[in-house]
């Protein structure tokens, strides 16, 4: 059994990974790297590998010369592609629609798809299609998989699923809830009875994938029942630039009285807004510090942001019937203590709460951060999409 070499293409970036699927957690990473700032006069260029990370200050003008410079550079540091028997490729795409439900062998037809549900994610998908012309003539001698965000959530139930406008409009332009981060969702609820030694057909979690985009899913016996995200990754949770669950009569309101566009407020919710919006930058770090400093507009953007996270907890424990497992996951989840404690804060009569200590500082290991006399465990697992990506895609071989 070979490698599995994952890519996340983003408009002006590329995050990759070479991935040895048979092992669990940071074991499996054999390299990691990132190409940003496509298409801008000076961009960059990294791979990690073995604890050393070698970084590249360059022009790159475009997706295809960003992977054919990691090509190179896997070569400066021994590691030539070539030689990694790479047996599949495997593409993260956030928006499947009602198209694909499960991970989908690409050829011409499938990209063709996948760029026809672009108006679903039209932060995603184009760039997608980018990523996968460009590796599939780098690497034409091995399978590319597809591995979709919203399948996860494909088989929503009806009353979760459903938005209650008239259904014929809903069918024949594929509106309903398709959610995102499913990959995500789907890897750290599986790795949760795991760890605890339970039995995952009697376990109620709620995960919490808190990052740039940050979502929650409600899962009961395996299997998701609802999670904030909707028709795209707008909705749900404040997140780094996207403001979230908003009143569908703003977008009127902006229409009207302030003359925008269509795309105008597009961009607005979806670029401008978020964490953004309420302190100047999506960088969680600067809320942080802001935090410390005790500055009334970091504090006020912290509550803002917990308050919705709180507000998806109630809502999916009275879904679920009550809740045994919340999990914290992603960039934000696992490094932000202020966030965990946070929205966790005052939930001590629904059976939440949390150690301080078990809580404290970035955590890179799956931890317990309940306290003993919490009758809901709280925990931490750190997430591995591609990992997760790579062992659907090897499914192919």
């Amino acid at each position: 059994m070979g490698t599995v070499f994952v890519i996340n293409s983003g408009s002006s970036s590329i995050k990759y990974q070479m991935v040895n699927p048979r092992l669990e957690g940071d074991d499996a990473i054999i390299a990691t790297g990132l190409v940003d700032q496509i298409g801008q006069p000076i961009g960059k260029y990294t791979l990690q590998h073995d604890g050393v990370k070698t970084e590249r200050i360059a022009e790159i003008p475009d997706h295809a010369e960003g992977l054919r410079m990691v090509e190179d550079l896997f070569t400066e540091v021994g590691l030539d592609l070539d030689e990694q028997n790479i047996v599949a490729v495997g593409h993260r795409i956030v928006q499947g629609g009602n198209v694909f439900d499960k991970p989908t062998l690409i050829d011409d037809k499938v990209v063709e798809q996948i760029d026809e549900l672009s108006s679903l994610a039209p932060l995603h998908n184009p760039a997608h299609v980018i990523g996968i012309k460009v590796a599939r003539k780098l690497m034409p001698n091995v399978p590319h998989v597809a591995v979709f965000d919203t399948a996860f959530f494909a088989d929503l139930p009806t009353a979760t699923r459903t938005y209650p406008i008239p259904q014929e409009v809903a069918e024949k332009y594929g509106i309903r809830r398709y959610g995102a981060h499913g990959t995500s969702h789907e890897y750290v609820s599986q790795q949760v009875p795991e760890l605890l030694n339970r039995d995952p057909d009697t376990l109620r979690q709620i995960v919490l994938h808190l990052g740039n985009g940050a979502s929650v899913s409600a899962i009961k016996c395996r299997k998701p029942i609802d999670t904030s995200m909707g028709l795209t990754p707008l909705q749900g949770l404040v997140m780094g630039t996207r403001c979230g669950d908003i009143d569908p009569s703003v977008v009127f309101h902006l229409m009207r009285t302030a003359g925008m566009t269509v795309d105008e407020v597009d961009h607005l919710f979806n670029r401008e807004s978020g964490m953004k919006a309420l302190i100047g930058s999506n960088d969680m770090r600067h809320l942080d510090e802001m935090i410390k400093a005790r500055d009334p507009r970091g504090l006020e953007a912290f509550k803002i942001y917990v308050t919705r996270i709180k507000h998806y907890i109630g809502a999916y424990m009275a879904e679920l019937g009550g809740v045994d497992v919340i999990t914290f996951t992603a960039g934000i989840g696992e490094n932000s203590e202020w966030i965990r404690e946070g929205a966790t804060d005052g939930l001590g009569e629904l059976g939440i709460k949390l150690d301080p200590e078990r809580n404290a500082g970035h955590i890179t290991e799956p931890r317990i951060i309940s306290s003993e006399d919490s009758k809901v465990i709280v925990m931490v697992v750190p997430t591995n999409e591609e990992l997760a990506i790579a062992r659907q895609a090897l499914e192919f071989v």
